[in-house]
């Protein structure tokens, strides 16, 4: 069990890089990509590249939390199958989130967001209490 718990935050460390993948695409349709200066360029974005920014950088914050949280249950000696089977919610929700924010689906993009954040949450609730 720990180590599918351990899987699913490698999956999560690599999200954040999926989700640079339509950032790098919008930023190149944007006069190519400004390596000189990406993060004005990310900054100057619409439409589709803005959301793919936002998505790419709340995959990073999203990490922070489910990383403490797993971590939080290996440390505690917590990981059973309620802390793996919420862990693959929390990696289902964060991909899920990710195509939500892409296609522009607002409202499923926040219930995929509350349902990671529940995930990882519990977790370590579960784990400290």
């Amino acid at each position: 069990m720990l180590s599918a718990l351990l899987l699913s935050l490698f999956i999560a460390m690599l999200l954040p890089f999926l989700a640079k993948a339509p950032l790098a695409f919008a930023m190149q349709k944007s006069g190519g990509y400004d390596n000189h200066n990406p993060r004005a360029q990310q900054a100057a974005l619409t439409g589709f590249g803005q959301r793919a920014n936002a998505a790419h950088y709340n995959s990073f914050e999203a990490l922070l939390i489910y990383a403490c949280a797993v971590l939080t249950a290996v440390g505690l000696n917590a990981v059973d199958q309620t802390a793996v089977i919420l862990g693959w919610v929390f990696i289902a929700s964060r991909i899920a989130y990710l195509v939500c924010y892409w296609l522009d689906y607002a409202t499923t993009r926040s219930l995929m967001w509350l349902i990671g954040m529940v995930a990882a949450f519990v977790i370590a609730g579960r784990a400290v209490l």
